[in-house]
């Protein structure tokens, strides 16, 4: 184990905020801001000037939407903090960010509603093996004791939550903390640093337990520690921190901070714990594997487009330096050029000469580098991260509302699919839509708001047109002919083709059983052509499906018949044949994984039905503690606004993926409306 003052070097480090919606990530980093200097005053996430939160759709809802980064000089160790937003909406915004950070601070509250939320931030963590550090917020407003907090709050961790501070109160009041490592009492003062006191004598006996758990903790990773305590041995309190710093490090522990960010209470002490025990970037290149001598290595964790600057891409920069102008190497896509160096605060940016290993910093006009990618200085090295994306859960249909800004409206949606890798964009072929799709009905609204406020696009979103289909529930047989003279040579072809039903999901068939040369050989894929042109739209006005067509006799002409008179006769053959097969509405059903806390499982199968779902089974999650996954299938049309009531019965924390699963018959009032809103749409 290394000393005390091995364990307490400094150097730049990078630290990611994250937490529930609502438990005060951006307050905790306006807060840290106040405390370091950087800023002059804290303000309120209500008064819409917290340096976090600055984006018109973040201070619009009052909530994170996006990452911001600040960087702030504290004890002349640069540090520099990522505010995570919240919301499992815009939960994808902290994976870059957590791949190269140093260790996580997840701001937590007493608040039961929000532990399945913690627990998906923590499972995150888990995945990335980054330390964390737990700064249990709003300490003043809850009647809990801060043990029984912990009860309730360690089914999150995978790793214990180790208490470094007890409240210290005055009645019912909280008035400050002890340092259950420093043995002091901090008497808070807001806005201003805490006085240091002796812990008062009626405060001693919790004090001494409390401590002594905290040792047992520790002591199960430090055999010398153990004997210690069993020998009832005072252990030194270098060693102590020593072993706090070490189980940090390793991920052995989470250490909870005690505070209230809205007061700057605890700020300091949480401060002191990531400048002396949270590891560097030495720890965390060896976490993502960059080799000793990689030269220089970046990692880029967001994409910001600005009305003025342009592209940044805020950057970690792991191994090596950067100077403006330096050429990198970016993993299969080649060579770019750094235009610009720039230490973040928020919205704002400071010009750099250069950045070196440990610095979170923005780099200028990297086109071609998206958020996740690695910049190199060597041209064989690798991408440290690969980002995983959950599948898309909401989407909407978008338009320009004026026909001009089509174009306008595509390079806006790329940049913010630049700036938010976890939006997904597709042309739909058929129905010439514009399809956005993300994590639910807030993430879309923002990306509407930005559309419309920041790219001055006013657009009009609906809902995607579903792929409902048709096809027939009889035979039948019928001829089509195509005749037309109009000076010349005319036009001339005739065919007799059978129309029946196939099994659904066979698609379509053709086949022929011509003889005697009635039609052509030449002629005969002219009338699949034709039957397939038609197949587009049949009588109900969508696709038709699940079809077979068979020629078997039809006449010609040596001089008046073409290809075209034959697609011709085919076509009308099919308008023709199709109305008397019965036509029948087809609407797409899903096979739907539906992922919910398990005490909320009960309200999730309830809904399915609600929506026409048919539920197949449920079972605990594989690997999630808590939690069970519902399947089911449920027609598509009933997905579009699923998430909605599933976040609203879970907490906000549900989440499913669906597939095609098969096409069913729709049929009475609810395929009439299908048809009827269809046909006012043509």
């Amino acid at each position: 184990m290394g000393s005390r003052a091995e364990g307490r070097r400094t150097g730049p480090k990078c630290i990611a905020i994250v937490g529930p919606f609502a438990s005060g990530k951006t307050t905790l980093l306006e807060a840290i801001l106040a405390r370091c200097g950087a800023i002059g005053r804290q303000n309120t996430v209500a008064s819409g000037s917290t340096v976090g939160d600055h984006s018109p759709e973040a201070r619009a809802h009052a909530m994170s939407v996006e990452a911001n980064a600040a960087t702030v000089d504290f004890m002349g160790e640069s540090l520099t903090f990522i505010d995570c937003p919240g919301s499992i909406e815009f939960a994808s915004e902290a994976d870059a960010v957590l791949a190269a950070a140093d260790v996580a601070v997840v701001v937590a509250e007493a608040d039961p509603k929000k532990i399945p939320a913690l627990q998906l931030i923590m499972r995150k963590l888990d995945e990335f093996a980054i330390p964390r550090i737990l700064f249990l917020n709003k300490i003043d407003r809850t009647d809990a004791g801060v043990r029984d907090t912990l009860k309730m709050l360690q089914p999150t961790s995978t790793v214990p939550l180790l208490l470094r501070q007890i409240p210290l109160r005055d009645g019912d009041n909280v008035i400050g903390s002890i340092d259950l490592a420093l043995e002091r009492a901090y008497i808070w003062r807001e806005f201003a640093e805490s006085e240091v006191a002796a812990i008062p004598d009626d405060e001693k006996a919790r004090e001494v337990e409390a401590r002594f758990a905290m040792l047992e903790t520790l002591a199960d990773h430090d055999d010398l520690l153990m004997e210690q305590l069993l020998e009832d041995k005072e252990p030194p309190r270098d060693e102590i921190f020593d072993d706090l710093s070490a189980d940090l490090r390793a991920g052995t522990i989470v250490p909870v901070h005690i505070g209230t960010a809205e007061k700057g209470n605890g700020v300091l002490r949480l401060l002191k714990t990531i400048r002396h025990d949270a590891p560097d970037v030495d720890a965390t290149c060896r976490r993502l594997g960059v080799p000793a001598n990689a030269g220089t290595v970046g990692q880029i964790m967001k994409t910001v487009h600005t009305s003025h600057g342009g592209k940044l891409s805020i950057t970690r920069i792991l191994s090596g330096n950067i100077t403006d102008g330096v050429e990198l190497n970016i993993p299969g896509k080649g060579t770019v050029k750094i235009s610009g160096i720039y230490r973040m605060m928020g919205k704002d940016q400071q010009k750099l000469a250069s950045a070196n290993a440990g610095d979170t910093v923005a780099l200028g006009k990297l086109d071609e580098a998206r958020t996740g990618d690695t910049l190199l200085s060597s041209k064989d090295g690798a991408r440290l991260f690969h980002p995983t994306t959950a599948q898309a859960v909401f989407s909407v249909a978008l338009r320009p509302k004026e026909r001009k800004d089509d174009v306008k409206l595509s390079n806006a949606i790329q940049r913010i699919c630049d700036e938010d890798p976890s939006l997904k964009v597709r042309h739909d072929q058929l129905t010439g839509e514009t399809i956005v799709s993300g994590h639910g009905e807030m993430h879309l609204r923002v990306t509407v708001e930005r559309l419309e406020g920041k790219y001055q696009i006013p657009v009009i979103s609906s809902e995607p047109t579903l792929p409902y289909r048709e096809t027939i529930r009889k035979s039948v047989q019928q001829r089509g002919r195509h005749k037309k003279q109009s000076g010349g040579h005319g036009q001339f072809a005739d065919v007799l083709i059978e129309i029946r039903p196939l099994p659904r999901g066979a698609g379509f068939e053709f086949t022929d059983t011509i003889t005697g040369g009635v039609v052509p050989k030449q002629y005969i894929p002219s009338v699949e052509t034709g039957i397939r042109d038609y197949l587009k739209s049949g009588p109900l006005g969508f696709p038709v499906v699940d079809i077979a067509v068979n020629l078997s006799d039809g006449s010609y002409h040596a001089v008046d018949s073409s290809d075209m008179a034959f697609q011709m006769a085919a076509k009308l053959g099919m308008r023709e044949g199709m109305s008397a097969c019965s036509p029948v509405l087809l609407e797409p059903i899903m096979k739907v994984a539906i992922f919910t806390p398990s005490d909320s499982t009960a309200k999730v199968t309830a809904i399915v039905p609600q929506r026409r779902g048919q539920i197949l089974g449920f079972d605990a999650r594989p690997g999630w503690d808590g939690w069970d996954t519902v399947e089911a299938t449920m027609p598509q049309s009933e997905i579009g606004s699923l998430i909605i009531d599933l976040r609203s019965a879970t907490s906000g924390v549900a989440s499913f993926e669906a597939s095609f699963d098969h096409m069913a018959e729709l049929t009475g009032r609810m395929a009439d409306d299908v048809l009827n809103a269809h046909g006012k749409a043509a």
